[in-house]
């Protein structure tokens, strides 16, 4: 427990501190003034929503997990699945690329074909951080969250180009319509593919295909949080939505490459945005939580629109109120906890046996080992 002198020093240090960084606050607060004069009301519109979702390799609580096997799963709201795979950080990039280039491989048929519109045979050409490990290389695990990026856009790069849609149709995506993992260009790329089956969609069957990127944190909105609450902005009774300048986004980012889209900086075009970054209020109290919404970058013009089918989902969020229920059905679907997760513990288990062979009986004796004796301190 910390003493009462150093409790008053702390004090006195931080009230120091907060004095000569309250500038910041006003220089904030300056910046959001902006906003308050493009808040927009938005109003409920009904239409066919899909989210989809990949499981999140985080989420994970193995109890025994000794070479990190990774399920990476995406299904959507429906519970419809599109890929289904196990790897580890070990799985050698060759192999995967064995499976993805194999025909009779269904499972890859949407990375495959993303790979082949986009121009590369191999993954370590669809993006720089997955590379071929030699053997005297550390392991590195960063990979296989990049691997899981790139599946889920692969699977929504086929669920536009081969779904046939019924009606007006509102596809909820896991996360900012934006991406670093990609090689150079390749997203822009991936991008132009996107718009091109919209496009295609509303001239063969007359039906519009929005894509919205829902993300659950954002570094623009929590420099921004305290500032908006102090100038009241988006503080209504009613549902709203404000569009982000870029100038606004930029000062959030490490990287500013992460708030442009398709602009020249230093001579080097920027391609890692496909969206449009808007604060979205869905509920009708002043303080409801606000949410980073990604509109792609060629249907802004369409907000009104799009929020209105966004809001029509979110109304009926559960568990979470004012949140898309499409892409928390998605999020259920996708997640491996509770009774799943201990399947896939058995399975691991399992395999390990299998493999061990003659030795599978030394796994049961170490399983019974206490690998964790400072666990007795609590």
């Amino acid at each position: 427990m910390l003493d009462i002198n150093v409790i008053y020093r702390l004090q006195a240090h931080m009230i120091e501190c907060m004095q000569q960084d309250i500038n910041l606050l006003d220089t904030l607060s300056s910046e959001v003034r902006v906003l308050a004069g493009g808040v927009r009301r938005i109003h409920p519109r009904t239409t066919t929503s899909i989210s989809i979702v990949g499981t999140d390799g985080g989420n994970n609580q193995l109890q025994f997990d000794p070479f990190i096997v990774q399920v990476i799963r995406v299904v959507d709201s429906s519970n419809n699945e599109y890929y289904m795979d196990v790897i580890t950080p070990t799985t050698p990039i060759k192999n995967l690329n064995n499976k993805i280039n194999d025909d009779s491989n269904v499972q890859f048929d949407a990375l495959r074909r993303m790979m082949h519109f986009l121009g590369v045979s191999d993954l370590t050409q669809l993006s720089p951080m997955i590379n071929h490990r030699k053997p005297d290389e550390p392991v590195k695990t960063s990979w296989v969250q990049v691997y899981r990026e790139l599946v889920e856009w692969a699977t929504l790069f086929s669920v536009l180009r081969d779904k046939d849609f019924g009606t007006d149709t509102l596809i909820v995506f896991d996360g900012q319509l934006r991406s670093k993992v990609f090689s150079k260009g390749l997203f822009t790329k991936l991008k132009d593919g996107i718009k091109e089956c919209i496009e295609q969609h509303y001239k063969k069957s007359n039906r519009k295909i929005y894509v919205v990127g829902v993300a659950k944190h954002s570094k623009v909105l929590e420099r921004y949080r305290l500032a908006m609450h102090i100038e009241n902005v988006m503080v209504t009774n009613y549902p709203c939505y404000t569009e982000i300048p870029r100038e606004i986004e930029e000062k959030a980012y490490i990287w500013t490459e992460y708030a442009k889209d398709d602009t020249v900086d230093r001579g080097e075009i920027n391609n890692m945005v496909a969206g449009k970054m808007f604060f979205v209020k869905f509920g009708n109290k002043k303080h409801d939580p606000i949410w980073p919404i990604d509109l792609l970058t060629f249907q802004v013009n369409e907000a009104h629109t799009i929020l209105g089918y966004l809001l029509a989902d979110a109304l009926d969020g559960f568990p979470v109120p004012f949140y898309p229920l499409s892409l928390q059905r998605a999020h259920n679907n996708a997640s491996l906890v509770d009774f799943d997760m201990d399947i896939v513990q058995h399975q691991i288990l399992g395999s390990i046996r299998a493999a061990l062979g003659e030795r599978s009986p030394l796994l049961d004796s170490y399983l019974l080992l206490d690998n964790n004796p400072a666990s007795a301190r609590y």
